[in-house]
């Protein structure tokens, strides 16, 4: 298809069908909130309103739009998933028609930028990016660059002792690989690919940005350059990045759960939003010219948290790219893209707060000239991501206390409370539930996943695990979020990224909130109605549970545990992909440095 004033600038897609599937798409999201609202207010103002009925209304208002799309998204997900030929085409019309024999005619930078994290760990894993690109025959084409804006000395020693001694194994092919520490660490990653594009990228065409975590095998990475040489007009191709294999209790289950949820989200959200898709700042191909030209970050007004460097930037160059008359896609497949995911709850709860930071800066860039309708609603949705959280919260705190507000309780309508309850928890789970029922109804899919029971027992235990963890992290969330406007922010620095325990002194000094909170809501429950109580378990007992939680995810044998028993594992590890394998030996060797993470 040829660009055209009626089509994407690609020219993949007419307007006039985009525009129909987000007038669709907003239809269903409008309506299925005003139907909620409204049953919320018969349930509240059969007495007469309140100030916790009002209270409770406006937070639910405020939190349900962003459910409320994900049920849509991953309702349409799914229909797309079961007709995968025909959604292809709908979705993803730039990854068909490809030579997949045609050498590469252009150039890129494979890069990874680092932050004290260990060195050994992050070299291996670009190492076997590098040893996959080989294998596929047009390894040539690509040079690789790691970016350190590392402060530890002693980290930053073994970052180049790394480095030398991978161009020593690397003989001829040293000239393509390279290493730059900046002293100066100005917009941390941000800035680091930017000075990145200053002096190398008048080189080459694009740049493939992985972080420390990242994984990419050749043949995904060489598909993805032939869909950028094939469209010129395409900016930013995300891919659909999943889960590694873990031996962390805590991240095997949370990304069995995670993948299920994305791949129909994913599907169903690329479907409308096309060609103003995601970037995630990582396993993703850009275009350099227009990025460097068109994508750089403003400085906001003001210090941090919410002035100064903009820290979660990749949502923002997505827009800026997509203003300068690219396209940015999402090709919402699962093919070999991985990335590694928070091996305990405090580890992952500190990488929440950090985006949480970084969204509610967006707020300064919603009235920017020139971006698109869709861009806009982009960075809003990125906001409301983190607003429902502490709206969530305030809704528990308040439903604890509806039984003090005067009103007959011998009047409340129960009954429409509890299948209102029940709604909302089928959406809360729905784009998992989506991903499980995709699995279910594809061929073959649950023998990937080691055969029909065991994806079943994964499947509860993951459900058990999401109800348990959400309390933590939505209040640790909320507190944050309130300390926000009074200076309160979290530094940027590396991960612990590997298995490891978590002792009880460091979960309760992390979670000690949460119990507390928790056995307050279990007293004020006893005390008013044990029945509330009871029903109220899937959203509170995890308060009550966080310490003992954070405690037992993080046990290492836990984790060899469901590794061995293959519980909640992912298809990766039933059929292990020569990248992942290639991985084994380097992840088991000792580590030359393991810094640990300042505290949020």
């Amino acid at each position: 298809m040829n660009p055209s004033v009626d089509s994407t600038p690609a020219g993949l897609q007419k307007r006039a069908v985009l525009f129909r599937r987000r007038l669709f798409v907003t239809a269903l999201n409008l309506a299925t909130l005003a139907g909620l609202l409204l049953w919320l207010a018969s349930i509240l103002g059969t007495s007469g309103w309140s100030a916790i009925d009002m209270a409770i209304f406006a937070c639910f208002a405020v939190a349900a739009p962003w459910s409320v799309l994900g049920v849509w998204n991953a309702i349409l997900g799914v229909i797309l998933l079961q007709r995968p030929k025909q959604a292809l085409a709908a979705v993803a019309p730039f990854a068909e028609g490809l030579d997949a024999q045609a050498p590469l005619r252009s150039k890129t930078a494979v890069l990874m930028t680092i932050r004290n994290e260990d060195p050994a760990r992050a070299f291996a894993r670009l190492a076997a990016v590098k040893a996959s690109l080989d294998a596929t025959g047009q390894g040539a084409a690509f040079s690789y660059f790691v970016l350190s804006d590392t402060s530890e000395a002693q980290v930053a020693r073994a970052e180049e002792e790394a480095h030398e001694r991978w161009r020593a194994r690397e003989g001829a092919d040293a000239a393509r690989l390279h290493y730059r520490r900046r002293l100066d660490n100005e917009g941390y990653k941000a800035g680091n690919v930017r000075d990145f594009c200053e002096r190398w990228g008048a080189e080459f065409e694009f740049m493939l940005p992985l972080d420390a975590d990242s994984l990419m095998s050749g043949d995904t990475i060489l598909r993805m350059t032939r869909i950028g040489e094939a469209h010129p007009k395409i900016g930013i191709l995300q891919s659909l990045v999943v889960g590694a294999p873990s031996r962390s209790a805590f991240a095997r289950v949370f990304q069995f759960g995670m993948r299920h949820g994305m791949r129909p989200y994913t599907m169903g959200s690329a479907w409308w939003g096309a060609d103003c898709g995601p970037f995630w700042g990582h396993n993703a191909l850009v275009r350099i010219q227009p990025f460097a030209d068109h994508c750089h970050l403003p400085v906001l007004s003001g210090g941090p948290p919410l002035g100064g460097r903009i820290m979660s930037h990749d949502q923002v160059e997505a827009t800026f790219m997509r203003r300068a008359g690219l396209e940015v896609r999402v090709l919402p497949e699962e093919a070999g893209s991985y990335e590694d995911n928070p091996p305990t709850l405090l580890e992952f709860t500190r990488r929440d707060l950090r985006w949480c930071q970084g969204n509610m800066q967006y707020f300064r860039l919603l009235a920017l000239p020139g971006l698109k309708p869709m861009s806009r609603f982009q960075l809003l949705w990125a906001i409301s991501m983190f607003i429902g959280v502490p709206a969530w919260t305030f809704i528990i705190l308040l439903s604890a206390l509806k039984p003090f507000d005067g009103e007959d309780m011998a009047l409340f309508p129960a009954g429409s409370a509890l299948g209102l309850y029940g709604a909302f928890m089928l959406m809360y789970l729905a784009p998992k539930l989506a991903g499980f029922i995709d699995v279910a109804m594809t061929p073959g899919g649950l023998s990937r996943y080691g055969g029909g029971a065991r994806f079943a027992l994964g499947a509860f235990v993951e459900i058990v695990f999401s109800l348990l963890l959400a309390p933590s992290v939505t209040l640790r969330t909320s507190l944050f979020m309130i300390g926000l406007p009074f200076g309160k922010a979290v530094t940027w620095n590396g991960q612990a990224r590997d298995a490891h325990a978590l002792s009880w002194a460091d979960a309760a000094r992390g979670l000690w909130p949460q119990t507390m909170l928790g056995l307050a809501l279990a007293a004020l429950g006893l005390w008013s109605s044990p029945t509330l109580l009871l029903w109220s378990l899937p959203l509170t007992l995890g308060y009550v549970l966080a310490i003992p939680f954070a405690v037992a995810t993080a046990d290492p044998q836990l984790g060899e545990s469901l590794a061995r028993r293959g519980l909640c594992a992912i298809p990766e590890e039933i059929e292990t992909p020569a990248i992942l394998a290639a991985l084994r030996d380097a992840d088991a060797a000792p580590l030359s440095a393991n810094p640990s993470p300042e505290p949020a």
